[in-house]
């Protein structure tokens, strides 16, 4: 139809957030992991890990789990994780902080533990 815009293929459909650059975001837009290749040339995806702190002011704590994929695809061969990243009074609370990473940051963190596990330190430990 002449004079009709055309919306791209990947316009965002209603409902859906507008803002797929984020951790959450792009959990929402894609209903799956935004999927990485690390310095190490290796494919990983993300998942957010929660977990119980000593904190009492702030007892719930996350970080960044990066499931290290076969070159084929089909299976998981290994992972490296963050440190803690976010503290927080609810489970709620510390995913939506770790929901609002950007990807770039995300994949900052990925090469930080493939180097950190590289160089002989501990997941989730500074080397």
């Amino acid at each position: 139809m002449a004079g009709a815009e055309q919306q791209p293929a990947d316009a965002v459909k209603p409902g859906e957030s507008e803002n797929d650059h984020t951790l959450g975001g792009y959990f929402s837009v894609h209903n799956r992991p935004p999927a990485f290749e690390a310095c190490d040339g290796c494919p990983y995806t993300v998942s957010i890990e929660t977990e119980r702190s000593g904190d009492l002011r702030a007892p719930v704590a996350a970080y960044l789990v990066f499931p290290r994929w076969a070159e084929t695809g089909l299976g998981i061969v290994g992972h490296v994780e963050t440190p803690l990243l976010w503290q927080g009074a609810t489970r709620e609370a510390v995913l939506d902080q770790a929901g609002a990473l950007g990807l770039h940051e995300v994949q900052r963190l990925l090469n930080e533990a493939v180097v950190r596990k590289a160089s002989g330190g501990h997941n989730g430990e500074p080397a």
